[in-house]
């Protein structure tokens, strides 16, 4: 028996609850999201946690279309705004800390960039992306001082829930750790959005749905599900050359996305559905440069199967 009968009118003419139509509803306007490079280290990479970084994650950590850390934060702001405006003609921004992890310094230095962001015309509010082992308390203080001056968001990357990928990936924190993150933002009503990402090394369907549905367990409102899409100069280049890694064909990714959808909580926000990298450092699966392909084949799947997000989520199995 399942939980819902009828797709929930606040989807829209989706099959599944949108960031942008969220967006839409609250704001009552086109929201362009910015991504920026804060000139942050990682402290899987600076041996804090531990080096190299998780295997996937460029060089750029994984801030590949945000702005140019040579540049000072309003500089990218604006560089990058326009750059979006290429696609959209007007709107109100949220200024998109995105490139390594960007709670990973001193209150003050992380209240500079911010704050700055947050003065730019049309700035109505900030998502950070950080790592659950860098939430120190006077950070999270921090953030829930912002959370009730403006619209933020705090993404954490989980990656999935199997500590033997995470060991592969080299995540260098533990599920616990990740849970115990959510909880510190929560306390203070943060909005969380969570990573997940489809087609790690030596995982199966299988292990990727038990990823989703520990993420349907948790109080975050907001997933981004990522198609592992390989770069070149990646660590996860060699394990792709020692066979650990076979990229997803393009139907296995749809109806895997399609049975996540299904049983994710309906108000659990999906900000991303799958993932592409820069054309010319793109290893594969090359099918993953056509993002739009690939959202029309979910969108068909879903309506194909008479389907949409939490068609078979069940609320007492979450909370039992």
């Amino acid at each position: 028996m399942t939980h819902l009968i009828e797709k929930p009118p606040y989807f829209g003419d989706k099959r599944y609850y949108t960031w942008n139509q969220h967006l839409k509803s609250h704001f009552g306007d086109k929201i362009i999201k910015v991504p920026l490079d804060g000139g942050f280290d990682c402290p899987n990479r600076d041996g804090n946690a531990a080096f190299g970084g998780c295997t996937f994650c460029s060089q750029s950590g994984s801030g590949d279309f945000a702005g140019n850390r040579r540049d000072d934060i309003i500089t990218q702001f604006h560089t990058v705004k326009e750059r979006m405006h290429t696609k959209w003609k007007k709107g109100k921004y949220i200024g998109y800390f995105q490139a390594f992890t960007n709670t990973y310094a001193p209150v003050e230095q992380l209240k500079e960039l911010y704050e700055t962001v947050l003065e730019q015309e049309g700035v109505v509010g900030l998502s950070i992306a950080t790592r659950p082992d860098c939430l120190p308390d006077d950070v999270v203080e921090y953030l829930a001082d912002l959370n009730k001056r403006t619209y933020l968001w705090v993404e954490l990357g989980l990656q999935t829930v199997h500590e033997r990928t995470a060991m592969l990936i080299n995540r260098a924190h533990d599920y616990p750790t990740y849970v115990e993150g959510v909880e510190k933002l929560r306390k203070h009503d943060i909005n969380v959005c969570s990573h997940i990402i489809n087609g790690l090394p030596l995982e199966t369907p299988e292990m990727m749905m038990e990823t989703a549905r520990e993420v349907a367990k948790l109080d975050v409102q907001g997933i981004k599900i990522h198609l592992l899409h390989l770069l070149k100069k990646t660590p996860m280049v060699k394990q792709y050359e020692q066979g650990m890694l076979e990229f997803l064909d393009f139907e296995t990714y749809v109806n895997l996305v399609c049975d996540q959808l299904e049983i994710l909580p309906p108000d659990m926000m999906i900000h991303r559905l799958t993932g592409d990298g820069p054309s010319d450092l793109l290893v594969g699966p090359m099918w993953s440069l056509n993002k739009w392909k690939v959202l029309n084949a979910i969108e068909s799947e879903l309506k194909e199967r008479n389907s949409f997000q939490g068609k078979f989520y069940k609320p007492s199995e979450v909370n039992s």
